[in-house]
């Protein structure tokens, strides 16, 4: 047994604990209007940190190992704003953004950025337009990438 194996278990194990409880407070949060759960999440950001890509990216795969509902292709909501608040239970923040697709056919999408690149997203997002976005550094309106 390699040192420290014991403690890394314990901490993943810590982890998906608290993905877990992000993912229940997450299916709370989304019940709310679009710009109840922004003002919310604008609360919740203060004091903290920007994340960095490669916690975003551990926070992401927690919250989708925890919820197969937040890890499915109409999850992109609960998994976003779930992932957004176990960034901030690590004291860091993940920005948070909301947006829609500018060409046909339309589709509106939720996603979080950290470092300024995509999280865990696959597929073509050139095409989407953001409308809503918490972070340290947000521009809406904007285009993405």
């Amino acid at each position: 047994m390699a040192l420290g194996t014991g403690y890394e278990a314990d901490a993943r194990r810590g982890e998906r604990w608290f993905a877990r409880w992000a993912v229940r407070a997450a299916r709370l949060l989304v019940m709310l209007p679009p710009r109840r759960i922004e003002w919310t999440l604008r609360q919740l950001h203060r004091g903290s940190r920007p994340a960095s890509f490669e916690d975003a990216e551990r926070w992401r795969r927690r919250v989708v190992e925890v919820s197969p509902d937040a890890a499915g292709r109409f999850g992109c909501l609960t998994r976003s704003v779930a992932t957004t608040l176990l960034s901030r239970r690590y004291g860091a923040w993940t920005t948070w953004c909301v947006g829609v697709r500018t060409e046909l056919p339309f589709a509106a999408h939720a996603w979080v950025e950290a470092d300024g690149k995509l999280v865990g997203e696959a597929g073509d997002m050139t095409t989407f337009s953001r409308l809503i976005a918490v972070g340290p550094q947000t521009n809406v309106g904007e285009d993405v990438y």
